[in-house]
């Protein structure tokens, strides 16, 4: 059997042809050491051929191709290079399994994966120095160019579904509430000044804007009864505060109150900025998993994926992990034989508290299916909550088929409308794109022509302007009468002459200039003929 070992360098492809190769004695010291020495390895293996890449984008698209198929320039590198006529049979040496099956599936011949072909591979410490025109220096260089560049298409991601901003949210959001309440009990340090408020307010944030808003309780008049109202949201409690403001008799520092007053607004900025965070929160798994946040709400949505530590775990989970996830310790902790966890993360969904006791563990199990379902669609589809509308459509039906009997409808239907749906929806924002495509066409080509009747009126005016300076017969005449008044040696004249010269020229040219002194003087004749007349 003749054996070719098949090298996968970042610097290209490598086939090698084994010469001799004793298997007994491979695995002595005295041999493993040998083959440190290119002298003996080379009495080993010879180099048969070297496909190298043509550039790192192609070295990338090969090394992303080897471990599900096999790649165009491998295929045309084996079926060049590899020996298929003659008396031995050809067996081809890869170092991975996987590869092998792949190429056994697509040429059709024996593969061997283990023994010898991975004391061969040590090849990899001489093939620098069995390639011609590569250096170690080289060779290192591909490498670590290789490295960067799948390492950084594999952490690529699209920053508007960045799963990571959502994991960090809910962190947050869980953090500010163990927070605010712990600052909300310091801030019964005021109840020292007025210890009756509190069993009237006992809600924190509004508690802390009470004692933000009241300072000192002796200053509380009618007047602030309004502001207390807005505050409170409900008159007769306001009237209380103020009652028990007056009945009260602790006194209290103007210090101490300004320590209170500052700790009691860092409090209510907190509270405040919470609130922004959730409405981000939401905002942002309608982003990253609509279908998810509108099956389960967008808190608890948000804890399943941070529990998972990404959307795509999440989805490569089956529904038996999502029942149970978060209730790990409770699962683990079963030293003897009891009932395993019913639920773990998802008990905080509304429809776990609606269910009957006996139902729990049926709508649970129920419900982990379809957020399953939900987090695939929104991890390798088209982000749209139709299918989280859907969905939850479904596990209100289950519910009413547990209390009351009524058959819900069947997965297959339900997902059928739905795609339809969603084609509906993509048809329809194609076609918004569609329109206003074409009013962008239409104003360009207004305005390109406008701009050409722009240029052509532009044009106009200055043609009419040259019509009515070219008729000056004068203008030659004149002309000739100045160059003539020079020669005599008048240089300058006066508008009295200009005036003789200009009654003299009609003189001469009697029959042309006639009508045009008779339309120039016929309203002063009509009136010296009217006068003449009486």
């Amino acid at each position: 059997v003749l054996l070719h070992v098949l090298f996968e360098h970042a610097a290209g492809y490598a086939l090698f042809a084994v010469k001799e190769v004793e298997e007994i004695g491979m695995l002595l010291p005295q041999v493993e050491e040998s083959v440190l020495s290119l002298a003996k390895f080379n009495s080993i293996v010879s180099l048969a051929a070297f496909f190298p890449f043509k550039s790192a984008q192609a070295a990338l698209e090969n090394m992303n191709a080897i471990s599900e198929l096999v790649h165009a320039d491998l295929k045309l590198f084996l079926e060049t290079n590899l020996p298929r006529s003659g008396k031995k049979k050809p067996m081809l040496g890869v170092s991975d399994a996987k590869i092998g099956a792949a190429l056994q599936e697509e040429f059709g011949m024996s593969i061997q994966t283990g023994g010898v072909v991975g004391e061969i591979l040590r090849v990899r410490l001489h093939f620098h120095a069995l390639v011609k025109g590569l250096t170690a220096l080289a060779a290192s260089k591909a490498q670590l160019g290789l490295g960067h560049s799948y390492s950084r298409a594999k952490v690529k991601f699209n920053v508007n579904r960045a799963d990571n901003m959502i994991i960090q949210s809910i962190a947050l959001l869980d953090q500010l509430d163990k927070d605010i309440n712990t600052f909300s009990m310091r801030v019964e340090w005021y109840g020292y000044h007025f210890p009756e408020l509190i069993k009237i307010v006992p809600d924190n944030s509004t508690y802390c804007r009470l004692t933000q808003l009241i300072g000192n309780r002796k200053e509380l008049s009618e007047e602030s009864l309004e502001a207390l109202e807005e505050v409170v949201m409900d008159g007769a409690k306001a009237q209380a505060i103020l009652e028990a403001s007056r009945q009260s008799m602790m006194d209290i520092s103007p210090i101490d109150l300004i320590n209170i007053e500052r700790f009691s607004s860092r409090v209510v900025s907190l509270a405040a900025y919470r609130l922004e965070l959730q409405e981000y929160l939401r905002s942002k798994m309608g982003q990253v998993a609509p279908n998810l946040a509108a099956l389960i709400g967008e808190v608890v949505g948000a804890r399943l994926i941070s529990h998972a530590g990404s959307l795509t775990n999440l989805a490569k989970y089956p529904a038996s992990t999502v029942q149970i996830l978060g209730a790990e310790k409770a699962l683990f902790a079963l030293k003897t034989r009891g009932n395993t966890p019913k639920y773990g993360l998802i008990f905080h969904s509304t429809f776990i508290g609606r269910a009957a006791a006996k139902n729990k563990g049926r709508i649970s199990r129920y419900l982990a299916n379809k957020c399953t379902i939900a987090s695939r669609i929104d991890c390798f589809s088209v982000p749209t909550s139709v299918f989280g509308d859907k969905l939850r459509e479904q596990v209100e039906e289950r519910l009413s088929f547990y209390e009351t009997g009524d058959m819900p409808r069947k997965n297959v239907d339900v997902m059928k409308e739905a795609a339809g749906e969603v084609a509906a929806e993509i048809k329809r924002k194609l076609e918004k794109k569609e329109k206003k495509r074409k009013k962008k066409e239409k104003k360009l080509q207004e305005l390109e022509e406008n701009g050409t009747n722009g240029e052509v009126e532009e044009t106009e005016p200055v043609v009419k302007k040259k019509k009515k300076k070219q008729p000056k017969p004068d203008a030659p005449e004149e002309g000739q009468m100045e160059e003539e008044g020079a020669e005599n040696g008048a240089a300058q004249e006066t508008p009295a002459k200009k005036k003789k010269k200009r009654k003299s020229e009609p003189q001469e040219g009697a029959g042309e200039q006639e009508p045009e002194e008779q339309s120039v003087e016929t309203p002063a004749k009509k009136k010296k003929k009217k006068k003449e007349a009486e």
